[in-house]
């Protein structure tokens, strides 16, 4: 008969599964029990002998009784269409608390917004006090720049899909730090994976760097196609500094327009406002 495991190393169990889900790990494997150290605390386990092994259908998880929710598809893959799949990615992403920023004044998480099936998606650095209080990114006054960005594209806003790097607002609107782009930069990764856009813009900096794993000045970044896990994506000025500086505006949509030929749209002549 199955030993019975306490609560605590049902929740330990719970949270290891869960982080390998996080990194796109969904089938596991059965050993028997005797091989496994009784150590969650530490996290260690014996290594086995070789052996032949079954792979399991469905991940392994702890019994119903633990918090936590593995209701609908257990990964966005088993969606059908992208809209199942944001709402998959969005369900896990839960109400996050992977970093030190839920404790820093964040009101809630911003997830992403617009069409599922886009052909362009915008990313951005993170949400502002705008976006917090909203739950929406790109709403405050670069938000409008945004729009108007996007317009001159001939698109609306709600043709394109627009996130951010990290989903919860820096105290002060600061600068995202490095290990909170990587803890929360796998969640945008998976709603790229989801809405398959044919093209991506990085806006600003920060996008760019955590994106593309390169450290250049926005010189560098500007003006060129880099393959992003088969999707092109091209590198802009933040719709922020364009406020700071709007002489980049001119630069910004020199930017667009290579991206509009990529597309195959119609590129007007008049530009970014």
């Amino acid at each position: 008969m199955p030993r019975a495991l306490d609560l605590q190393l049902k929740r330990t169990l719970a949270e290891r599964v869960r982080y390998y889900h996080e990194l796109g790990i969904y089938d596991f494997y059965r050993r028997p029990a005797e091989q496994v150290v009784n150590s969650a605390e530490a996290g260690v386990y014996s290594q086995p002998e070789p052996r032949e092994e079954m792979p399991l259908t469905k991940p392994v998880v702890a019994e119903p009784m633990l918090e936590v929710n593995f209701a609908g598809p257990k990964r966005e893959s088993d969606a059908t269409d992208p809209v199942l799949a944001l709402r998959v990615i969005r369900e896990d992403l839960g109400d996050c608390t992977r970093c030190r920023l839920h404790k820093q004044g964040r009101k809630q998480i911003v997830f992403g917004v617009g069409n599922p099936n886009a052909d362009l998606m915008f990313i951005g650095e993170a949400p502002g006090a705008d976006e917090d209080q909203q739950g929406e990114p790109f709403v405050g006054r670069a938000g409008q720049l945004l729009n108007n960005m996007i317009r001159a594209m001939g698109l609306r806003r709600e043709d394109v899909y627009i996130a951010n790097i990290i989903k919860c607002r820096p105290p002060g609107n600061r600068t995202p730090e490095r290990d909170e782009c990587e803890t929360c930069s796998p969640f945008l990764m998976r709603q790229i994976a989801a809405i398959k856009p044919k093209a991506i813009v990085a806006l600003g900096a920060v996008a760019a760097k955590t994106l593309l794993a390169i450290n250049a000045p926005m010189s560098g970044f500007r003006g060129h196609w880099y393959d992003f896990r088969g999707t092109k994506l091209a590198v802009t000025y933040h719709p922020a500094f364009l406020l700071r500086d709007p002489r980049q505006k001119k630069e910004t949509w020199k930017d667009l327009q290579m991206v509009m030929k990529e597309l195959g749209l119609a590129i007007p002549a008049k530009g970014v406002e």
